[in-house]
């Protein structure tokens, strides 16, 4: 079903209630499955809310059951499409009425511009004016022109589904059920495929920042598991950024921001830096003065992974500007678990790899030309690095490298740095919120994405 927009988080009263001001989304894949999103674009309009129902567990007696939610999911999203749908051609309907006196306009502009001695001063700095503020409306129109190509492809690969799902409910007898499980979760994945391109975006802005707590020293990370249960909202903090091995468990956000009240863990190996991430109950570090990732799992109380990553700098060889021994940075989005450092071999440029979670085995790698001294901190959003441009004093987020087309840009989005001294800085996908650690300070940020579906993203 599809939910109304919430206003942008940067337009609240910057107070912090626990209760209700993360956009929490259940995570674990096997449990439970929801995306929701509540970008607007540039004039202010929803672009998409959409909420997928709970998925339960296939069974050999639910047979039918679970066919009947999967087919649930594929109602609801095609209600959701149908939204877009209506959207999309109310909108198109508009800028096509308006590209018609656009190019008219564009016309007249060009003549008033070759016969500008002819004309009066007045009239040609009015028309050239009205032009500038109608321009934008050109590309504008081409991203409607491809949503509402993409409607039409989802809508078949609804239907598609759907015909699929019912012959699977008239050959239930004729499958054993683990080829029956098997293609209800390609099923599935194919649902969550089209979902996720419904809910990723590009970053356009970030709130003013909200202080959560202080406390520690002026370098440490702080975090929640964006893969928790729901209802788990557990806290993570490490203080420091080299020769310390004790990771404080809070009970919930509420606890961390009024209380001391922890549990202690004690890794078997000091971390190094300040990149470190909690991932679907385990945490995941660097090992101090190596290039070694640990992953260490928070139910057993043990290393389940280890592994070199190869190449990379450490021990303050590639660090962020502001030192720390931060040459690896750990950090999780919407598409799972990424490391940035840099080698030798790219000339202590950034180096972007998406990593196996359960193995720490590289998946891909992609090599930039941003140089890692150079950046006071980075962040991953929908398979995007964004970075800034230093962590003391006037910051901004100016430099963006995107996974998904191999390309990189120069942005210009402004962050209010209150504390004047970044040593930490990660986006959580279940939040949709920027965790930092500025100078003794928890901080929080809320982020603006605008989303455009392309055809090319399919």
């Amino acid at each position: 079903m599809a939910l109304p927009c919430l206003p942008p988080f940067d337009t609240m009263q910057p107070t912090y209630h626990p209760t209700n001001s993360h956009h929490v989304l259940p995570a674990i894949p096997e449990e439970s499955w929801q995306v929701y999103s509540s970008a607007q674009d540039s004039e202010g309009r929803c672009v998409c809310t959409v909420v997928a129902p709970q998925q339960s567990m296939c069974s050999r007696d639910a047979r039918t059951k679970q066919l009947r939610q999967l087919l649930e999911k594929v109602q609801n999203m095609t209600q959701s499409i149908q939204v877009l749908d209506q959207r999309t051609q109310r909108d198109l309907q508009y800028v096509e009425k308006m590209e018609v006196q656009l190019r008219g306009l564009e016309t007249k502009f060009r003549q008033v511009e070759e016969n500008h001695k002819q004309n009066i001063a007045k009239q040609y700095k009015a028309i050239k004016t009205k032009m500038d503020e109608i321009r934008p409306l050109i590309p504008v129109l081409e991203e409607y022109k491809a949503d509402a190509k993409l409607v039409l492809q989802f809508k078949e690969e609804v239907q598609e589904l759907t015909s699929v799902l019912n012959e699977l409910q008239e050959e239930m007898g004729a499958y054993d059920y683990e080829e029956l499980h098997n293609r209800v979760s390609n099923l599935e994945e194919r649902l969550r495929a089209c979902m996720q391109k419904l809910a990723c975006g590009k970053l356009t802005g970030i709130s003013e920042p909200i202080t959560i707590k202080t406390s520690g020293s002026r370098f440490g990370s702080w975090m929640t598991d964006p893969l928790a249960p729901e209802g788990d909202t557990r806290v993570w903090y490490m203080d420091g950024y080299h020769n310390n091995r004790f990771v404080r468990e809070y009970r919930s956000m509420q606890d961390f921001m009024t209380s001391d009240n922890f549990t202690s863990h004690r890794l078997p190996h000091p971390w190094s830096g300040t990149g470190q991430v909690v991932y679907n109950g385990s945490i995941y570090f660097n090992k101090f003065q190596s290039h070694v990732i640990i992953k260490f799992d928070f139910r057993t109380s043990s290393i389940s992974k280890s592994r070199q990553l190869d190449y990379a700098g450490f021990n303050n060889a590639y660090h962020y500007a502001w030192g720390g021994h931060s040459d690896i940075d750990l950090m999780v989005d919407e598409g799972g678990l990424w490391a940035v450092y840099a080698t030798n071999q790219n000339a202590g440029n950034i180096v972007l790899s998406k990593l196996n979670p359960n193995t720490l085995q590289i998946v891909k790698s992609w090599t930039t030309n941003h140089p890692k001294r150079s950046a006071g901190e980075s962040f991953m959003i929908c398979g995007t690095l964004y970075v800034t441009n230093g962590y003391s004093g006037g910051t901004k987020v100016y430099y963006a490298y995107s996974t998904n087309s191999s390309t990189y840009e120069y942005i210009d989005i402004a962050f209010q740095n209150k504390y004047s001294h970044i040593s930490m800085l990660d986006y959580n996908p279940r939040d949709r919120a920027l965790y930092a650690w500025n100078n003794g300070h928890q901080v929080l940020y809320n982020v603006t994405l605008f989303h455009v579906i392309r055809s090319e993203e399919l």
